[in-house]
């Protein structure tokens, strides 16, 4: 037990440069805070006491600001940033090493029993603010924008970002910034990456251009052979 407690200081330490003491981080990160009431609410809610967890969890949200039920379960080394207005919904699954900024949602879209929240791989970064919705996986190390609205799955090391999200980087791209490279995003944002709208734009005005070209080509050499080829043309003509 001392042991996880251990990595979930020691990676407070890892991903938030504002973080100076181990004492500072016990007694303000809500966060930590709220992943010790968590396991204490899921140790209770396995073992059949689910009202006392939903008790427990619900101080836990009125001391942090950060809602998780029992009955989610989450991997090591999880990290909470800021925290306020995080929920985590029962059927949430979380892999090692993942990060959540502030505002997050991994919420379900049924009111079907059974799994109806996502799951998310390890090493994933959701930024503030995104919505996570419905049984879908978010595979590992991807990294999901601010206030983006997720419900299709989302590929391996993949970053998505919009309403509803899109990919904008597939996690095999050279060009990556320091952070991505490590595993790690700030607020699941990248500086280089490529929006796919930006993207097909470009390929249709370079299309275009192409074919002004052929075109410009064909009139000369039209000329050329005595044709006349005039540079507007009446459309009725």
């Amino acid at each position: 037990m001392f042991g996880r407690l251990r990595e979930e200081i020691d990676i407070i330490f890892d991903r938030d440069p504002a973080a100076r003491t181990t004492w500072e981080v016990v007694t303000c990160y809500p966060g930590f805070h709220a992943m010790l009431f968590h396991r204490v609410a899921s140790a209770l809610w396995h073992r059949g006491l689910r009202w006392l967890a939903r008790w427990l969890s619900s101080i836990s949200r009125l001391l942090t600001g950060i809602e998780i039920h029992p009955g989610a379960t989450i991997g090591r080394r999880f990290f909470i940033d800021h925290g306020m207005g995080v929920v985590i919904g029962e059927t949430s699954i979380i892999g090692d090493d993942c990060t959540l900024y502030h505002g997050v949602t991994l919420g379900g879209t049924s009111w079907n029993k059974g799994k109806r929240h996502p799951t998310l791989g390890d090493g994933v970064v959701i930024g503030a603010g995104a919505k996570v919705l419905g049984p879908i996986s978010v595979g590992a190390n991807a990294k999901v924008g601010s206030n983006a609205v997720v419900v299709k799955d989302v590929p391996t090391e993949a970053t998505v970002v919009g309403i509803p999200a899109r990919i904008v980087e597939d996690g095999q791209s050279d060009n990556q910034n320091d952070d991505t490279k490590q595993g790690f995003a700030a607020y699941a944002t990248s500086t280089d990456a490529n929006d796919p709208i930006v993207k097909a734009l470009s390929a249709v005005l370079e299309r275009a251009d192409n074919v002004d070209a052929r075109l410009d080509y064909i009139v000369s050499a039209l000329k050329k052979l005595g044709v006349n080829a005039p540079d507007q043309v009446d459309k009725e003509q």
